[in-house]
């Protein structure tokens, strides 16, 4: 009697994504395996404590196998030794770019160089993140950065195209390269309340709005450096503080169109003119590179903090901005408008997000 029997071959490399997470996180197969275990997984699964070691030591040999094709996820699509599903790719290259909110807070804006590198020891002391996975996150900022510096084009185009990322974390990796180039700072005390997504905003509104490639999409790393010959020109708003006449006629506008419509008027009244010239002042010193670096410390100090401590409510910060600036289109002494509204619509967008009254 002939017993016939069907056999099935695959080579579909398995990924269990909570033990990816694992190593992602820096852990070691010991300390995995102790969490897996603490996981409930033997009882759920009816397996041995040797089996889940092994089990884990296999992920993890497969993990760094793959890890020199996520360094150049395109590498990963069209490899053919390890059988994939695209979905599955996906989420591998996803995941090993995604990085801890706490961790880039430390790092943006610094220089992505060996001396930052060396301070990950202490950031990875102060914010509880493993050294490894900090090392993971701080090479893929790098690496990034080293890719797309020099590249025409969209920094966010140019990011999902050589690294595969989703539309999101491409716009994140975007302004992380962005904040590195020019250097912002970051780190004060007085700018800690600030998140990630909040300087991220306000990258993409400058990406959008002040860089070379916002006037010419032809230019090297269009979307990396900030437009020179704009910055330059900035100092022609000066004048809006600088001539009585000018500074007095847009305040009776602004004041004029407000009146009755704010909670705080009388205090922004009062202190227009201080308001002006902070928001003017900042404008006319970014030709100097410490005063770029310093842009937000700037705006925090010169804006958000007066507002703040005449409480002001955020209904009322975004009534005055619009006010502010449409009423310059009214001066007919002032010449720059098309200059003020590239400044300030951008300007505008950014205070708003920086002020959480």
């Amino acid at each position: 009697m002939t017993s016939e029997l069907d056999i099935f071959v695959g080579n579909t490399t398995l990924i269990d994504e909570d033990v990816y997470r694992l190593w992602l996180d820096g852990y070691s197969v010991g300390d995995a395996v102790a969490l897996r275990v603490r996981s409930g997984i033997l009882e759920q699964t009816g397996a041995t404590a040797a089996v889940l070691q092994s089990d884990t030591m296999d992920h993890y040999r497969t993990f760094h196998m793959l890890e020199r094709l996520l360094h150049a996820p395109p590498k990963l699509l069209h490899q053919l030794i390890y059988q994939i599903p695209p979905s599955r790719q996906a989420l591998l290259i996803e995941r090993y770019y995604a990085f801890d909110e706490a961790f880039v807070r430390e790092v943006l804006g610094k220089k992505l160089s060996k001396g930052t590198k060396k301070d990950l020891d202490d950031i990875s002391t102060k914010t509880g993140i493993t050294l490894k996975s900090c090392r993971r996150q701080f090479d893929n900022f790098k690496r990034v950065f080293k890719v797309v510096e020099e590249m025409r084009g969209s920094l966010v185009d140019n990011v999902q195209q050589h690294f595969l990322l989703s539309d999101r974390l491409a716009r994140d990796y975007a302004a992380i390269v962005f904040f590195a180039n020019n250097r912002f700072e970051t780190g004060k005390k007085k700018l800690q309340y600030l998140s990630f997504g909040d300087f991220a905003f306000c990258a993409e509104l400058m990406i959008q709005n002040w860089t070379l490639g916002a006037v010419d999409s032809q230019v090297d790393d269009m979307d990396m450096d900030l437009d020179k010959e704009f910055l330059q020109d900035l100092k022609e708003l000066k004048v809006l503080v600088a001539d009585k006449d000018l500074l007095d006629l847009h305040k009776s506008l602004v004041c004029t169109a407000l009146r009755g419509k704010l909670g705080v008027f009388s205090e922004m009244e009062a202190n227009f003119k201080n308001l002006s010239r902070g928001l003017v002042n900042v404008a006319t010193k970014l030709t100097h590179n410490k005063d770029v670096r310093d842009l937000f410390v700037d705006l925090v100090e010169k804006f958000v903090e007066p507002c703040r401590s005449d409480h002001w409510p955020l209904s009322d910060v975004r009534l005055f901005l619009n006010q502010y600036s449409a009423s310059v289109h009214s001066l007919d002494g002032f010449r720059h408008q098309a200059l003020w509204d590239r400044y300030m619509g951008t300007l505008r967008g950014c205070l708003l997000r920086l002020y959480h009254d």
